[in-house]
């Protein structure tokens, strides 16, 4: 059995698509009412509404029911997976556990792997990134993604029980990198909406793109990773999708707060949160990142849009 915690999109668009291939699934809801409603309705009316849930997609809110499980998909947004991790560390020892989130932790400054690694040692951490939309990978659309561990055996293994007729995964051992990437592009993603939103012009997006993708290596790098790690489907394929549909919520928040100046925040707009996080590790090891020192800045709202359109083109001339 394979055990998916939490409901969300992306959870189970994933559960969905597992179970639709024949295997056995338990998606874990941590509200009992939204659990009951989706057995009821069998479909997850609230995030995904319209697509039946497979006959082999079981659903509860009793975590124990996942202690069959030998590899469960965390998808609960990255800023609460810590806490999650803490709270049922005794039923997830011992089991793979495949991070489906992308940020990096505000508090620890650690991507979902090394959280995991921390606070159940006994695991075996994987990650889970790549360009997919939930919508897609729920209606069978055909869907590419990384699937990152630290031995290639573990990757295989994951590789081969993960993969379905239409989610296909490739398998790499840079958790670090596949991490950055799934993290940073939606910093990038945000900048380049309110680029949009603001009326910037496809050139700038164009620019966001390219010179945060240059930061998006020069982060991995600085943490470990093999920078063409970034040049996959989790790093420049993921900045590619983000940076250019309105059914990104990074890009969708951006397109907002370029529009009206102000947009409404949900826990799975990772990308503000992994803006202060990375500008400040970034500011600690002395890593030049000003899209996303930036970003940060007009997140917290020390600066305006234009203000920072201004800094960003007024930085020093420099070669490429």
């Amino acid at each position: 059995m394979i055990g998916v915690l939490g409901a969300g999109a992306f959870g189970t668009g994933l559960a969905i698509s597992l179970a639709r291939d024949g295997q056995a699934v338990t998606l874990w809801a941590r509200n009992p009412e939204h659990a009951d409603a989706m057995r009821t309705n069998g479909e997850n009316t609230a995030r995904l509404p319209g697509v039946s849930f497979p006959r082999d997609l079981g659903v509860t809110s009793d975590i124990a029911e996942l202690s069959g499980a030998r590899i469960v998909l965390l998808a609960v947004p990255t800023q609460t997976l810590a806490r999650v991790l803490q709270e049922f560390a005794d039923q997830l020892a011992g089991k793979s556990l495949v991070a489906a989130c992308k940020g990096i932790d505000l508090t620890t400054g650690l991507g979902p792997t090394a959280t995991i690694a921390q606070l159940v040692p006994s695991a075996t951490p994987a990650i889970l990134s790549g360009p997919s939309f939930a919508v897609d990978i729920a209606a069978g659309l055909p869907t590419a993604l990384t699937l990152a561990a630290a031995s290639a055996e573990t990757a295989t293994a994951l590789q081969s029980s993960l993969s379905t007729a239409n989610l296909r995964l490739y398998r790499s051992t840079d958790m670090a990198g596949v991490e950055v990437g799934g993290a940073l592009k939606n910093v990038i993603a945000i900048a380049c909406g309110i680029a949009m939103g603001a009326g910037l012009g496809e050139s700038a997006r164009a620019a966001l793109m390219t010179r945060g993708y240059a930061e998006m290596v020069r982060f991995a790098v600085a943490r470990g990773a093999r920078a063409e790690t970034l040049a996959g489907l989790s790093g420049f394929g993921d900045l590619a999708l983000t940076c250019t549909c309105e059914k990104s919520r990074n890009y969708a928040y951006g397109l907002q707060l370029g529009l009206a100046g102000q947009a409404t925040t949900t826990a799975t707009t990772e990308g503000i949160a992994t803006a202060r996080a990375v500008a400040a590790l970034a500011g600690r090891q002395k890593l030049e990142m000003p899209i996303t020192a930036t970003m940060a800045q007009v997140l917290e709202g020390e600066i305006a849009v234009g203000d920072a359109v201004a800094a960003l083109m007024a930085r020093p001339l420099r070669p490429e």
